[in-house]
C-alpha cells in the first residue's frame, strides 16, 4: 500500500521537473499571439484587404498598354478598269502590315463610381482590421479561460493528493488497530476501498491537468504539443471590482462585434450609391502613340510607314440596362437588413452582458459563502479526526467529515473558476479584454 502511495504522489513530479520556463498568463498570449496558426492567417486576410485598398484599384489612375502585331495576306485579286472595261488579274497577292505601339486609357469620370469605389476598399481594409481584433480577443479569451483551468486543474490535483493522503493516514490507524482488535476487519476494507478510490480520482485528476496542459501548448502553437510547462499562478485571483454601468458604455462603444456590424451598414450603403453613379454620363480619354509599316506587293507603292499620336475622348451615358432598377431596390433594402441586424445585435449583447453580470455578482456572493464554509469544514475535520483517534467516531462517519472537507475545497475551486470565466466574458464583450496582456 505505501508502494502505491509513492508511485501516485511521484507522478505528478515529471509534471515540473522538466520544465524548462515559467510561463504567466501574459507570457502565454505573447507567445500565442505570435505563433497561432489562426491568428497568423487572419493578419494575412486583413494585409490583403491593405494591398487591396489602393487608388489604381479603385480606378483612380489610367491603364497603360504596349502591344505589337503582325499581318499578312495573300489574294487573288481581279481589277476592271471602269473607261476600257481591261481586266487584269493578279494571283498570290501578298500584303503586309506591321504595328507596335503604346495605349493609354483613362475613366475621367464614372458617376462618382470610382469615389465609392475607393472608399469601399478603404472599409474593407478597416473591416480586415476589425476581423483581426475580433479574433485576436476571441484568442485572449480562450487562452485566459485554458490558462485558468490549467490553475484550476493543479489545485484540484493537489486537493486530490491531500485527499489520497487523509485516506492513508486513515487506512493506517485503522491497519494498525485492526492488528491489535480495536478495530474490525470491515473497518479495514472500507478504510482500503476509500483509500484505493482517492487514490483512483488522483490518477484521473493527473489526466486532466496533462489534457489541460496539451491545449496551452496547442494555444500558443508550441511544436512540441506535449512540452513539460510551469505556471507561476497557484491561485486563481477574482476581479471584483467591474461595475456594470462601466461595462455597458465600453461595449457601445468599443465592442469589435458591433463595430463590424456598423461597418457593414456602411458597406451596404456604398453599394447603394454605386448603383446610383450609373445615372451619371461617363468621360474616357483614350490616346496612343505608334508606329504601323505597310508592304504592298502590287499597289504603286511598295510600302507606307506612319508614326506618331492618336487620342480621342468618348462620352456617353447607358440610357437603359435592364437591371438598374432592381438592383438598387435591392440595395436599399440590404441597407435596411444591415440596420436592422445591427440593433439586433446591440440587444443581443445587451441581453449576453446583463446574464453574464448576474452569473458574475451571484458567483461572487457563492465565493464569499464556500469560503466561510471551508473554514467550517476545516473544523469540523480536525474534530472528527480527534474523535475518531479516541475511538469515538465510525469510520463511515470518519469518511464523511473527510467528504465534506474535500466537496467544500472543490466547490470554492468551481466558484472562483467559474467566476473568473464570467470576468472573462464580461471584458470580452466590453473590449477589455486585452488587459490581461498588461
Amino acid at each position: 500500500m505505501k508502494r502505491l502511495f509513492y508511485i501516485l504522489t511521484c507522478c505528478s513530479l515529471p509534471l515540473m521537473a522538466q520544465a524548462q520556463e515559467v510561463y504567466t498568463l501574459k507570457s502565454c498570449l505573447e507567445n500565442g499571439l505570435q505563433n497561432n496558426y489562426s491568428l497568423r492567417i487572419t493578419q494575412n486576410t486583413e494585409q490583403i484587404s491593405k494591398n487591396n485598398a489602393t487608388l489604381g484599384n479603385a480606378g483612380y489612375l489610367p491603364t497603360l498598354d504596349l502591344s505589337a502585331g503582325y499581318k499578312g495576306t495573300i489574294d487573288n485579286t481581279e481589277s476592271k478598269l471602269r473607261e476600257t472595261g481591261e481586266i487584269s488579274k493578279e494571283n498570290g497577292v501578298f500584303d503586309q502590315a506591321l504595328s507596335v505601339g503604346a495605349n493609354l486609357n483613362w475613366t475621367l469620370f464614372d458617376g462618382f463610381n470610382i469615389t465609392t469605389n475607393y472608399k469601399r476598399l478603404k472599409e474593407l481594409e478597416r473591416q480586415g482590421a476589425t476581423n483581426t481584433r475580433i479574433a485576436i480577443e476571441d484568442f485572449v479569451a480562450g487562452m485566459a479561460a485554458e490558462y485558468y483551468n490549467f490553475v484550476q486543474q493543479k489545485i484540484r490535483l493537489k486537493n486530490f493528493r491531500y485527499a489520497t493522503s487523509l485516506s492513508k493516514e486513515r487506512l493506517r490507524i485503522v491497519e494498525e488497530r485492526y492488528h491489535i482488535g480495536n478495530f474490525s476487519r470491515l473497518d479495514y476494507q472500507q478504510a482500503k476501498v476509500d483509500f484505493n478510490s482517492d487514490s483512483a480520482k488522483y490518477m484521473k485528476q493527473q489526466e486532466l491537468l496533462n489534457t489541460s496542459r496539451i491545449r496551452l501548448n496547442e494555444l500558443m502553437a508550441n511544436p512540441e504539443v506535449d512540452k513539460r510547462i510551469r505556471i507561476k499562478d497557484s491561485l486563481i485571483q477574482v476581479n471584483t471590482q467591474l461595475t456594470f454601468d462601466e461595462l455597458w458604455n465600453a461595449t457601445l462603444a468599443t465592442n469589435a462585434v458591433l463595430l463590424k456590424a456598423e461597418q457593414n451598414t456602411r458597406l451596404a450603403q456604398l453599394d447603394y450609391k454605386s448603383i446610383q453613379s450609373r445615372n451619371y454620363p461617363y468621360l474616357k480619354l483614350n490616346t496612343g502613340y505608334g508606329y504601323t509599316l505597310n508592304k504592298y506587293d502590287i499597289s504603286p507603292n511598295s510600302r507606307r510607314s506612319n508614326l506618331g499620336f492618336n487620342g480621342g475622348l468618348t462620352l456617353g451615358f447607358t440610357i437603359f440596362d435592364g437591371n438598374r432598377r432592381r438592383e438598387r431596390k435591392n440595395a436599399d433594402i440590404a441597407i435596411k437588413n444591415s440596420r436592422l441586424q445591427q440593433e439586433e445585435l446591440e440587444l443581443t449583447l445587451q441581453a449576453d452582458i446583463s446574464n453574464l453580470w448576474q452569473a458574475y455578482r451571484n458567483n461572487l456572493e457563492m465565493l464569499k459563502l464556500e469560503r466561510q464554509n471551508l473554514v467550517a469544514a476545516k473544523e469540523n475535520y480536525e474534530i472528527a479526526m480527534e474523535r475518531y483517534l479516541l475511538g469515538n467516531l465510525s469510520g463511515i462517519e470518519m469518511r464523511e467529515a473527510q467528504k465534506s472537507l474535500l466537496d467544500a475545497e472543490e466547490r470554492i475551486l468551481s466558484a472562483e473558476y467559474d467566476t473568473k470565466l464570467c470576468e472573462i466574458s464580461l471584458l470580452q464583450i466590453s473590449g477589455n479584454v486585452l488587459s490581461y496582456m498588461q
